[in-house]
């Protein structure tokens, strides 16, 4: 999973070497930190949030096949 939202934010970003996603398991959920340099936060979140809204609909949808939870976090 953590690949996954990594491979997507480096598409989007124009720095893609400052795109660093954390994985902190939980006992149900596992969340997923995102961080992206400062000018590329824009752009992982979108307008209005659609961006980020799209990526955390595809981390559900994979998390339901592994019978997991993903949550993700957008950290500045």
């Amino acid at each position: 999973m953590r690949d996954l939202v990594e491979s997507i934010a480096k598409a989007l970003v124009d720095s893609p070497d400052q795109v660093v996603v954390t994985e902190v398991e939980g006992e149900q959920t596992t969340v997923l930190e995102l961080r992206v340099a400062q000018p590329d936060l824009g752009k992982v979140i979108g307008k209005q949030g659609r961006t980020a809204r799209a990526i955390r609909t595809i981390l559900g949808a994979a998390g339901m096949k592994l019978r997991k939870r993903f949550v993700l976090e957008i950290l500045e």
